[in-house]
C-alpha cells in the first residue's frame, strides 16, 4: 500500500480544543520497500522527555506501542529473513497503535516486517497529535521525539548502577499508566484471526482484518469505556 493513509490521518480535521478525533487508517505492507532512514524533518531540538519527575500537564495523555501479528513462513529467503522476530520466535509482521486517554485508537500504522524495531517504525509515521499533548512509550521508543509533544517514557537502568529509589518509584507510577496500552493491545487480540497465524494470502486481505479488529475495539469501547488512562 502506499502512503496515502498516513497522510489522510496527519490531515484529519481535529476536534474540540485540538485533540485529533478517532481514526483508522488503512494500514498496508512496508516492508516489502526499502524505508531508509527517519524521514521526519525538524526533530532535533521540537520535543521534551520526561521521567516521571516533571509537572503533569492537564492535557490527557495519549500512548503508543508495538503489535506484532504471526504469519506463516514465507517462501523467499530474504523475507523469510526480514519476518523473523527474535522477540516471538516466530514470522511475523508488525504495527504501531496510538491510542488516546479513554483507550480508543486513533491510528494504525503501515505493517512492516517482524524484525523491524518499534523506533523505526515511529520515525517513518507521521503522527496526528496537536502540540502541547504528552505520549507515554516504552523504553523500546528509546530516543524517539516529536515536536512540540512531551514524552513521558522510564527511565532506563544505567550500566554497572542501580537506579534510585526515586527513580524506581517514578518508573512504577509510568508503567500503572502506561500498561493501558497493553491491555488495547490484547483486546485488539482477542479476535483469534489476528491472534493465531494467520494463512490468507491475498494481497491487502491481512490488514484488512487487523483495521477491522481495531474498529470493533473501538466500537466495543464506546458501547462499555474503559477507565481512562490519566
Amino acid at each position: 500500500m502506499d502512503s496515502r493513509s498516513a497522510r489522510g490521518a496527519a490531515g484529519h480535521p481535529a476536534g474540540p480544543g485540538g485533540r485529533p478525533q478517532p481514526v483508522l487508517t488503512g494500514a498496508g505492507p512496508a516492508y516489502g520497500r526499502d524505508r531508509g532512514r527517519s524521514r521526519r524533518p525538524g526533530r532535533a531540538n521540537g520535543g521534551a522527555i520526561a521521567h516521571g519527575g516533571t509537572e503533569p500537564s492537564p492535557l490527557p495523555p495519549f500512548g503508543h506501542d508495538g503489535t506484532e501479528r504471526r504469519i506463516e513462513r514465507p517462501q523467499d529467503p530474504l523475507e523469510q529473513t526480514r519476518c523473523y522476530s527474535g522477540k516471538k520466535k516466530c514470522h511475523t509482521v508488525k504495527n504501531v497503535l496510538l491510542i488516546n486517554a479513554v483507550l480508543t485508537i486513533l491510528f494504525l500504522s503501515d505493517t512492516y516486517a517482524g524484525s523491524t524495531h518499534d523506533k523505526r517504525i515511529a520515525d517513518t509515521t507521521p503522527y496526528p497529535l496537536p502540540a502541547g499533548s504528552r505520549l507515554l512509550q516504552d523504553l523500546g521508543f528509546l530516543a524517539f521525539t516529536l515536536d512540540h509533544v512531551e514524552i513521558i517514557m522510564p527511565t532506563r537502568k544505567p550500566r554497572g548502577r542501580a537506579l534510585t529509589r526515586a527513580q524506581k518509584a517514578a518508573n512504577r507510577r509510568i508503567a500503572r499508566r502506561r500498561v493501558r496500552i497493553e491491555h488495547v493491545n490484547s483486546r485488539v487480540k482477542r479476535c483469534r484471526i489476528v491472534h493465531d497465524t494467520c494463512r490468507l494470502r491475498k494481497a491487502g486481505v491481512r490488514d484488512l482484518v487487523m483495521e477491522i479488529c481495531c474498529a470493533l475495539h473501538n466500537f466495543r469501547v464506546r458501547l462499555m469505556p474503559w477507565q481512562p488512562m490519566v
